[in-house]
């Protein structure tokens, strides 16, 4: 059992601290079958697509949670407190889960989420939980070229709208 409590919020009302602590890492986990596995972002956004609060996660193709991703039509994001997980998201984001177990390398834990049967991370922080609406790769001949050189090898992200469902914020049970 968790030692955290779930406090809903409205996910357009942490916009803002989302984006103050996305450059510095989340956690973005996918569930495919019995895989789990859990990557570093620091690229995404949150906003209102179709009427809907959505977080728009990229992903790059040459990555394991690609294979997962295109797969489910779900995902979660988790955002941990300001400066914390640092060691957790430096060793998701240079490790593919396809070569390890970053669960249990870091010691981090999957925590059953509200309304998706992809887990969160069992972290103090932003939690969102998201149904896919669209997949939306990235065709280079329609990037600007100044970005050419994010893409040396051509490994182009693809954009996952995703529906927020649930927006919640894991607190310790005495705050």
């Amino acid at each position: 059992m968790s030692e955290y409590a779930v406090v809903e919020v409205e996910a357009m009302a942490v916009a803002d601290e989302t984006m103050k602590q996305l450059p510095k890492g989340a956690f973005l986990t996918v569930k495919h079958k019995k895989r789990l596995n859990t990557m570093t972002i620091g690229w995404g956004t949150i906003g209102i697509v179709w009427a809907k609060p959505v977080f728009v996660a990229a992903v790059r193709n040459t990555r394991y949670t690609y294979d997962l991703i295109q797969r489910e039509a779900e995902f979660t994001v988790s955002l941990p407190n300001f400066g914390t997980c640092r060691q957790e998201l430096g060793f998701c984001g240079t490790n593919s889960g396809k070569d390890v177990d970053k669960f249990a390398k870091t010691g981090l834990k999957a925590r059953d989420a509200l309304k998706t049967t992809t887990p969160v991370i069992d972290i103090p922080g932003l939690h969102f939980e998201c149904k896919t609406l669209l997949r939306a790769p990235i065709a280079p001949e329609l990037l600007d070229s100044s970005l050419a050189d994010v893409y040396p090898d051509a490994d182009y992200h693809t954009f996952y709208f995703g529906d927020i469902v649930a927006a919640y914020r894991l607190e310790s049970q005495g705050e």
